[in-house]
């Protein structure tokens, strides 16, 4: 496996042990709905909501802003994912969009959690 996609799974494994010391749970990581994939799906039972969860890690922000690659088409796709597994499992429950950003190394991630990053754009019609 390339350093970078280990560094990845590490700071994803990371990411996940984060939010359930928070009391989530998580329930499907690398979800995959044809070529759309969500990092981590946790729901927070107390509250009754999922958290679509992207992670970006790297090993260092010294010359890039991580949260420049939630793109609006990378909304989107979480958005349309994020939908697609509400009707498989025919769930009624709460959804929000969270970003975590890992940075550094294993054994010395700094972990940036950010709940509710976006919310999905709204389509109007004319």
């Amino acid at each position: 496996m390339a350093q970078h996609n280990l560094l990845g799974k590490l700071g994803e494994q990371a990411a996940r042990d984060y939010l359930i010391a928070r009391g989530l749970t998580i329930r499907e990581q690398n979800w995959r709905m044809n070529r759309l994939e969500i990092d981590i799906i946790a729901h927070d039972p107390k509250s009754n909501v999922l958290h679509i969860v992207e992670v970006k890690t790297r090993s260092s922000n010294e010359h890039y802003d991580p949260m420049k690659a939630i793109t609006r088409a990378k909304r989107r796709h979480m958005v349309a994912s994020a939908n697609g597994y509400l009707k498989y499992y025919q769930l009624k429950c709460g959804i929000v969009y969270d970003v975590m950003i890992v940075i550094g190394q294993p054994g010395a991630f700094q972990i940036q959690y950010i709940p509710r990053a976006f919310l999905p754009e709204l389509r109007t019609y004319r």
